[in-house]
């Protein structure tokens, strides 16, 4: 063992880190919906990529890259496989043509109304599961910026 690296700092990292503790229970939670959304042929980042284009204007590809907090090359990806599919069209922003606004198709928005069921049982489930108020939970992590 490294004595500018002890133990004792690994130790501190596991019980003290954040970020690690925020990882792990991420994947943790990634996998639940995963195994909720399979039967629908969904992860729990594509129903979450579609429920966030369930809004009244079509929403460019620069708006919801912060609010999933995902990197425009990632999630233009990820669409690029829900439009392949079917489940979201792209056309030009008639505001500015070098933009693209994206919408739910037909099918796209009845599968979501079909996954939504499974989506809100898994998370009743996780809410019994987790005893905690889970509004406070979901504010406190939303306050992580």
């Amino acid at each position: 063992m490294d004595p500018d690296l002890p133990l004792t700092a690994t130790l501190e990292v596991r019980e003290r880190c954040l970020c690690l503790s925020a990882q792990r229970a991420a994947r943790v939670l990634a996998r639940r919906f995963d195994a909720a959304l399979k039967p629908f042929g969904l992860t729990n980042g594509q129903f979450s990529i579609l429920m966030s284009l369930n809004r009244p204007e079509p929403p460019r590809i620069s708006d919801l890259s912060p609010f999933l907090a995902m990197d425009r090359t990632t999630l233009t990806a990820a669409l690029k496989v829900l439009e392949r599919r079917g489940l979201v069209a792209s056309a030009p922003d008639p505001a500015d043509r070098r933009n693209r606004q994206l919408t739910l198709s037909t099918e796209g928005r009845e599968l979501l109304k079909s996954a939504l069921p499974a989506w809100r049982a898994e998370h009743d489930a996780l809410d019994d599961d987790l005893g905690a108020d889970p509004a406070t939970l979901k504010a406190l992590l939303d306050t992580v910026r």
